[in-house]
């Protein structure tokens, strides 16, 4: 019986940190990807992670979204590391990306302005409440 509970515990939390990416009905894998960090490295991973699931699956099988809050913001900024990848992923149907209109406030009421944003890119109210819904209409989950 321990065993069993332990077995259970173990499948419950590999569903719920989004390792699993079941497909839907009509055969989509759903991804969220949040980005809360300005780390390069996690960044780049976050990237990678997008592009790897396209190459598993194959295009028109996966649909990714990235969700880019707090210092995460930086990811999808003109002037970011990653910009040039961004814009190039964006161009895809596979991959949206979205800004958090929280933090851009912030960083206009610390600024003075609103921060530019990579062509493409679209904005929600709230990033975490973003990444919340997306869970909710089933996407699996990943924070790199």
């Amino acid at each position: 019986m321990k065993q069993l509970l332990s077995l259970v515990f173990m499948v419950s939390l590999f569903l719920l940190n989004g390792c699993a990416t079941a497909p839907q009905s009509d055969g989509i894998h759903r991804v969220v990807i949040q980005i809360s960090t300005d780390d390069p490295r996690a960044q780049t991973v976050a990237l990678n992670n997008a592009v790897n699931l396209q190459k598993k699956y194959g295009p028109g099988n996966v649909q990714v979204e990235f969700v880019a809050y707090g210092p995460g913001i930086s990811l999808i900024l003109p002037t970011g590391k990653q910009a040039r990848r961004v814009r190039n992923l964006a161009m895809h149907d596979e991959f949206t990306f979205s800004a958090c209109n929280n933090t851009l406030g912030k960083i206009k009421k610390r600024s003075g302005k609103t921060p530019r944003l990579i062509d493409g890119v679209g904005v929600v109210p709230m990033g975490v409440v973003r990444v919340v819904e997306l869970q909710e209409q089933g996407y699996s989950y990943i924070r790199p």
